[in-house]
Order: C-alpha cells, then sequence, then structure tokens
C-alpha cells in the first residue's frame, strides 16, 4: 500500500523548512535523521571545546559582540517575548488582512504560532499558502520580522521535547516514527526516517490520534518541525 502525506501535513513540513530555529538544523523536508526507534533516554548536548579559534582557552568573560548580540535575534528578556508577540501579532493580521484568512488563529502567549490550530484555516486544494506568508508571499515580510525576533531556544531542552515526542508517537502505535538527533549542539528534527521515501501514513486514525496524545510533549514553537 502507498503510504503518503497529506497536502496539509506536507505543508506543515515545507513551512518547518522555511522557518527553521537557528537552533535545530533540519534537512531538506525536516524529517528524522535515521535516529532509529530505540528508546535509549535523554541524551545530553555533545560538550563544546570551550576553545577559541586560535586555540587559546575561552576564559568566559562576555565581549561585545556577545553583549550584543540581541540586537538581532530576540532575547529571552520579558521585553524580547513581548517584542516577539508584537511581531507574531502584525503577521496575524496580515494573514488575516492581506492573505484573506479571515480565521487565521492567534498567536499563543509564548508568541509561537499553533500550527495545529493554522492547519484547521488551510485550502485543502491549495498550496498550504497559509503556512508561509499567504498566497504571492503577501505577508512574507511580517513573517520573517516575526522570525527574526524569537527568543533564543535551549537545543538541549528542544531535543529532549522532541525524544519524548517520537518516545510517545511509537506508544501510541506510530511504530517506524523516528528519534530526533543531536550532533554539535545542533538538533535535526525526528518523524520521518526518510522522507524521500515515506513509510508513515499520516492519514491514518493511529497517526492521528497518536498526534492528538503526544502533542504536549512539543515545546511551544516545536509543532510541526517533527
Amino acid at each position: 500500500m502507498s503510504i503518503h502525506t497529506t497536502p496539509g501535513a506536507a505543508a506543515r513540513l515545507r513551512v518547518a523548512a522555511f522557518v527553521a530555529l537557528p537552533v535545530l538544523v533540519f534537512s531538506a523536508a525536516c524529517g528524522g535523521g535515521g535516529g532509529g526507534a530505540k528508546d535509549e533516554g535523554v541524551a545530553s548536548v555533545p560538550e563544546e571545546s570551550g576553545g577559541t579559534a586560535d586555540g587559546s582557552k575561552d576564559s568566559g568573560e562576555a565581549t561585545d559582540k556577545d553583549q550584543g548580540k540581541d540586537k538581532g535575534k530576540g532575547s529571552d528578556s520579558a521585553q524580547g517575548r513581548s517584542a516577539f508577540y508584537d511581531a507574531q501579532m502584525k503577521y496575524v493580521r496580515c494573514m488575516r488582512g492581506k492573505a484573506g484568512v479571515k480565521d487565521f488563529p492567534d498567536p499563543q502567549l509564548s508568541g509561537h504560532l499553533d500550527m495545529s490550530e493554522v492547519e484547521k484555516v488551510v485550502d485543502p486544494n491549495g498550496r498550504g499558502e497559509e503556512y508561509k506568508g499567504g498566497k504571492n508571499g503577501v505577508c512574507v515580510k511580517e513573517l520573517k520580522d516575526a522570525m527574526n525576533l524569537e527568543p533564543e531556544r535551549d537545543a538541549q531542552k528542544d531535543f529532549e521535547s522532541m525524544l519524548a515526542h517520537a518516545k510517545c508517537m511509537r506508544e501510541n502505535g506510530v511504530s517506524k516514527f523516528a528519534n530526533p538527533t543531536m550532533s554539535g549542539g545542533h538538533v535535526q528534527p525526528g518523524g520521518e526516517s526518510n522522507p524521500m521515501n515515506p513509510s508513515i501514513d499520516s492519514t491514518s486514525p493511529t497517526y492521528r490520534e497518536a498526534r492528538e496524545a503526544c502533542k504536549d510533549k512539543l515545546l511551544d514553537g516545536l509543532d510541526g518541525m517533527q
């Protein structure tokens, strides 16, 4: 039997690549990285060398460059989170107005979009424009502005969250749902182990029930990433 994803699921995977988090490294289709189906528990982020480019040890003191890093990406301060939320609201209003998706959902209090709610307003006969800035990219600028203000994420916590989610999916009947992988402090999501030759039927009742049962395992902002 041919295994496939729904148009909505496929578009959700495409937008995962489009709005990929800086701390995560994704494959072209945001599939699993061959993590397998082992329940090996929570792994740790591989320790970095702590050295500098010239081989000397890092003193641990913040440089002027480090202190100014929040000028681009949003900081994890309350002010940074508020700016991220405000930017997401501008994107939402654009999607409701310019893009014509009148029921496009509000962001969560964290500022992240709930992709399961976004999925409800996706036109099944379209190309998933609702995930990526509307038709003809009318809201891409607002989307990118919000992305640039997203607070820095904790790669270890994201990995643990996705690992728990993968384990939950397998326990709920999706036996081929692969673990995420961690390499050099970067995370590659799990899920479909080979996106070019998918083996998970995301249209099946089992998959849908597992997704509902396991959705709380994912931290805000990771929904749709695996």
